[in-house]
């Protein structure tokens, strides 16, 4: 393998956890001799004031021995740019987009060194997108200047993609390295270059075929509007607020209902609610309580839409991706086509395979879903 990505659900748990998790899989990694860790994180930076991006960066740079990291979550191909340290969304403020109101990670700061300087001891910097422009020798300087001043955390400005690919070139020879996954892609056009990687070459993707399922958790401004394009399309069953007190009768019933279907048709499982709806959940039931029922009740859902028959699912937003991946007993992934910019199709490694399409809540256009199915193998 050229590349093995290994998911963790760290981005919510207690830091202490998340910080386990990771220095396990880094010191597993290198142990079989990965070149490279990249610590990925959303491209919202979406996190808490107690991380868990700055423990598990500080944790990951002891494990490497090294002294200084960058950061760069800028997917300018999904419209998340990076300058003077302040995060964009589009054409607005990270503190302004649909993540104001995230109901786990709220992110009401767009600038990437306060939020970062909350979560560790240590000093935080920038290399600036002037930096960036003047090519990888100059973001390699500045990084060196920044070191030699005991700053740890230098976070990397990036508006085009271009500039990851300048910023790729500028640390491909560190141990770690932190970012999103657009500044991950950046390294492979360099290995191939100079004869370091067979990438590229192409293997066979397995078709599947089945009964295909949606299920959306998240209840950002994108996954919403996934919904509601697809509510004409597709059957749908909406959970509603007994799932906070009656989930096993909930998931029972999302099940009968999906028996009643017509064979061959789409199915449209749904928890996804505006933000003053998750508001008022949040603020009756708990804010880590009212998430985790809804997460198992969807797992459970998709467990028991994959023993009626499903076979390929698609799941909008990372803790119910979480929380399907595990309900399904899924342990590897082969990465397939991709969906959108972002978003690949991929198959379990197993006896018996499903597809899986692994949705970020903010990412994809309005008709995703449709697009998603249209294509699955």
């Amino acid at each position: 393998l050229d590349v093995l990505v290994v998911a963790l659900k760290s981005r919510s748990i207690a830091s202490e956890r998340a910080v386990a998790l990771s220095t396990e899989a880094f010191d597993a990694l290198r142990s079989r001799g990965a070149e490279r860790v990249i610590f990925k994180y959303c491209s919202t930076f979406d996190s808490t004031d107690a991380g868990n991006i700055g423990p598990v960066a500080d944790a990951l740079l002891e494990r490497s021995g090294a002294d200084i990291a960058i950061y760069c979550p800028a997917y300018p191909e999904n419209a998340r740019r990076l300058f003077g340290g302040y995060l964009f969304v589009g054409e607005v403020l990270l503190s302004e987009s649909g993540m104001r109101d995230h109901p786990v990670t709220p992110m009401r700061d767009a600038n990437l060194m306060r939020v970062l300087q909350r979560q560790t001891p240590h000093a935080v910097d920038r290399v600036d997108l002037a930096d960036v422009r003047r090519g990888a020798a100059a973001v390699r300087e500045r990084i060196a200047r920044l070191r030699a001043r005991g700053v740890r955390h230098a976070i990397v400005d990036a508006i085009l993609d271009e500039d990851l690919t300048t910023i790729a070139d500028a640390v491909d020879e560190r141990v770690l390295v932190t970012g999103g996954a657009a500044l991950a892609a950046g390294f492979p056009a360099r290995w191939r270059r100079e004869g370091r990687s067979q990438l590229g070459t192409g293997v066979a993707f397995p078709a599947i075929g089945g009964p295909a399922v949606v299920i959306a958790g998240s209840c950002s401004r994108a996954t919403l509007a996934q919904v509601a394009a697809s509510r004409a399309t597709m059957a749908t069953f909406a959970l509603d607020e007994p799932v906070f007190t009656e989930t096993a009768h909930v998931v029972a019933s999302a099940l009968a209902w999906a028996r009643q279907q017509p064979a061959g048709t789409p199915l449209l499982v749904t928890a996804s609610e505006p933000p003053d709806v998750v508001a008022a959940h949040q603020r009756r039931y708990g804010s880590d309580e009212a998430s985790s029922r809804v997460e198992a009740a969807l797992a459970s859902i998709a467990r028991g839409l994959r023993d009626q028959g499903a076979r390929r699912f698609v799941v909008a937003g990372g803790e119910t991706s979480g929380a399907t991946v595990r309900a399904l007993g899924v342990e590897a992934l082969r990465i397939g086509p991709q969906i959108e910019p972002g978003v690949p199709w991929t198959v379990t490694v197993d006896s018996q395979p499903l597809a899986l399409a692994l949705k970020s809540g903010n990412f994809g256009s309005e008709d995703f879903f449709a697009r998603a199915l249209a294509m699955a193998p």
